[in-house]
């Protein structure tokens, strides 16, 4: 494929540099009042900006404190400043209604939706928009503070660090700052009747009550997970990591940043999902802090995830990534042999194959490596990218400077040829 994924989502004409965003929220109703601050910078003279948002309603807009002309519709809030934007901007969006996840075509529904007793954002890859207007690049990074205003029975987590939380009548505010730039998929709110119950130092588990004694055992390892991937991937790199338990059941665990998202049905008291906790830790560092360039890359997030669910099985008693990567070739080997996880394409990004086949990249790099050369390059690569954004290209490009031997058709095999490589 050629040209970038998701062309119709974002505008590559500016970068936003922060999102101060004040969320109103009535569980019962689902009815969402909001206020989005985002703080911008055009590259060139332009006459409009061009926000992603979903159905929500826009009461108001302004730019640079002036009011200004709006068109909303087709997931587009495209709005018309007084005077052209040049540089630094800032722009306010008032909206509410009922928060609704938006629905896509390959993906069923993404963004913020109702549980039975709360609410849960699930944005990967474009449900972002769903909640806050934003500007939907996955390469668009930026702070965030999140302010959000829920009944006082109910808990309030968000991305970052809790650096508030006032009560006032009925209602508790929660305000969450992220320091680190963080993608608009990863960004991230969850209500409920959560009780939390702290793991270590910046670890936390918010769990409801009746889930609270299977979640202490199932995640009781996380610290430990931890020290294991800080040795092999490098230093932890966002300030805390908090993990959230729905009452509900999830298909899937859900990815943020400083944040995973577990349902019921993963918690079983005896960590039978534990290859899970260690894949969605593992993307705090590839996914979150190094982030992709652009959606074709996403092998990059998945097969490193789907790796270090091995690395800890390695570590901690069970079965050797090798031997792991041994199972999950075999098992590929027998599934249709049509996918360049390279360049997947936009229907098959959360395809097994990319996960599965991206860790066994990753297995044979370490095999021609050799351990030593193999996790320094991980170093490398968490310490080069750090907070900021990478692709295929720059990965191949590192590992071939820890490599004596050209490694172009080892890559290619794997990443652009659709036939699995034997191991």
């Amino acid at each position: 494929m050629t040209g970038p994924y998701l062309p119709d989502h974002g505008d590559g004409g500016y970068r936003v540099t922060h999102y101060e965003l004040d969320l109103d929220y009535k569980p019962h109703t689902g009815r969402l009042g909001g206020r989005a601050t985002l703080s911008g910078v055009a590259s060139a003279p332009s006459t409009r900006v061009v926000l992603d948002f979903g159905a929500l309603t826009v009461n108001r807009v302004s730019v640079d404190g002036k009011p200004a002309r709006h068109a909303h519709g087709g997931g587009k809030l495209r709005v018309r400043p007084a005077r052209a934007v040049d540089g630094p901007f800032t722009v306010e969006v008032r909206y509410s209604g009922v928060a609704r996840p938006i629905r896509t075509r390959h993906w069923g529904e993404l963004g913020w939706d109702q549980l039975a007793d709360g609410a849960l954002v699930a944005s990967q890859p474009i449900g972002a928009p769903s909640w806050f207007p934003c500007n939907d690049l996955v390469r668009d990074k930026a702070t965030y503070r999140i302010s959000v205003t829920a009944p006082s029975p109910y808990a309030v987590l968000a991305n970052g660090v809790l650096v508030d939380r006032r009560s006032g009548g009925s209602s508790t505010t929660w305000v969450y700052e992220q320091a680190e730039p963080m993608a608009t998929y990863l960004a991230s709110v969850q209500v409920g009747l959560y009780e939390r119950l702290p793991l270590a130092i910046g670890q936390d588990v918010a769990a409801p009550a009746r889930l609270l004694r299977a979640a202490r055992h199932d995640f009781a390892r996380q610290p430990q997970m931890m020290r294991v991937f800080e040795e092999l991937f490098g230093p932890y790199p966002f300030r805390a990591y908090q993990v959230v338990v729905t009452d509900d059941e999830l298909e899937v665990p859900v990815e943020a940043q400083g944040m995973s998202v577990f349902g019921a049905n993963h918690v079983d008291g005896r960590r039978g999902h534990e290859r899970l906790v260690a894949h969605e830790l593992a993307h705090q560092w590839f996914g979150n802090s190094v982030g992709l360039s652009d959606w074709r890359d996403i092998w990059l997030n998945e097969g490193f995830a789907c790796y270090a669910e091995w690395l800890w099985s390695e570590r901690s008693g069970g079965p050797t990534a090798a031997v792991l990567a041994s199972r999950a070739h075999a098992r590929l080997a027998r599934s249709p042999q049509d996918l360049r996880i390279g360049d997947p394409g936009v229907a098959n990004l959360f395809d097994d194959r990319v996960y599965k086949r991206g860790a066994l990249t990753l297995q044979g790099l370490r095999t021609r490596l050799g351990d030593a050369a193999f996790f320094a390059t991980l170093h490398q690569w968490t310490h080069t990218h750090r907070h900021g954004t990478a692709t295929t290209g720059d990965f191949v490009a590192l590992a071939q400077r820890h490599s004596p031997d050209p490694l172009t058709a080892f890559f290619r095999s794997w990443l652009a040829e659709p036939r699995l490589p034997s191991m």
